[in-house]
Formats: C-alpha cells, sequence, structure tokens
C-alpha cells in the first residue's frame, strides 16, 4: 500500500514545490508572526520585492490580497507554466 503525500504546493503561485523550498512567514518574524508556508524562492523574492514587512503583517495570511497586487497577477501568469525548480532575477 503506497502512502505517497501529496507534493507541496506554493503559497503564492500554487505550483507543486521542487527541490528547493522555502519557508515565508505571511506575518513577517519581526512582526511576531509564527506560522511559515513553503514557496519557491522566487515566489519568495518576489513577495518581498512588492511588499514591505509592514504591508505584509497587514495583509497577515490573506494570500489572495497578495494575489492580486497587480505586479504579483503579471508574476504568476508568467510563472505558471514553468518547471518546479525555475528561478531567475527578480526586480
Amino acid at each position: 500500500m503506497s502512502h505517497d503525500l501529496a507534493p507541496l504546493t506554493c503559497w503564492l503561485c500554487d505550483r507543486p514545490l521542487g527541490d528547493i523550498v522555502q519557508w515565508h512567514h505571511p506575518i513577517p518574524k519581526a512582526k511576531k508572526g509564527k506560522v511559515k508556508v513553503p514557496v519557491h524562492p522566487i515566489c519568495h523574492k518576489t513577495i518581498h520585492a512588492n511588499f514591505t514587512n509592514n504591508e505584509l503583517a497587514r495583509i497577515g495570511d490573506n494570500v489572495a490580497v497578495i494575489r492580486a497586487h497587480p505586479a504579483i497577477v503579471k508574476f504568476v501568469t508568467w510563472i505558471a507554466n514553468k518547471p518546479a525548480d525555475f528561478d531567475a532575477p527578480t526586480r
């Protein structure tokens, strides 16, 4: 009997995670956030490139608000068909 776990998916882009998984605090540690969610490194960089810790603390774990941000919409659309371990420079 196989007990394979479903592959983890990225909190931001919802793609399956690859070999490299980072853990993002939706509420930053500096703002007393304790919960961590799995993200691709490129998705992690993109979150922090578009939001300050204060903004992230206000948004909390509401990923819909993050995904609705115009730069994130563009990013998630662009990354959708890339391989799990894809990486690129983040502006």
